[in-house]
């Protein structure tokens, strides 16, 4: 039985033959998903890796554009967002 770990369905399966003409079975890891804009849902640029534990190490700076909105926002949406705003006040 797989460890506890690899029992999970969401992980990947390759069956691997090996030299000795055994199978083994080799688990791959989850591709993540880039982020998206929440408006046009076009993909964010200036973000930093996807893989959670990698960006978890990286300086605040780092991890996404410093202006308002910054990684949840692209430029275009967040300028047509303010310019509404300026306008309803």
């Amino acid at each position: 039985m797989p460890e506890p770990r690899y029992r999970s369905r969401s992980k990947a399966r390759k069956i691997i033959k090996t030299p000795g003409k055994r199978i083994k079975i080799h688990y791959r890891r989850r591709r993540y998903s880039t982020d998206k804009c929440a408006i046009c849902k076009k993909e964010l640029h200036g973000m930093a890796s996807r893989v959670p534990k990698k960006r978890r190490k990286y300086a605040k700076t780092r991890r996404r554009p410093n202006r308002i909105y910054g990684g949840n926002l692209c430029p275009a949406c967040l300028k047509s967002a303010l310019i509404e705003s300026v306008r309803s006040q």
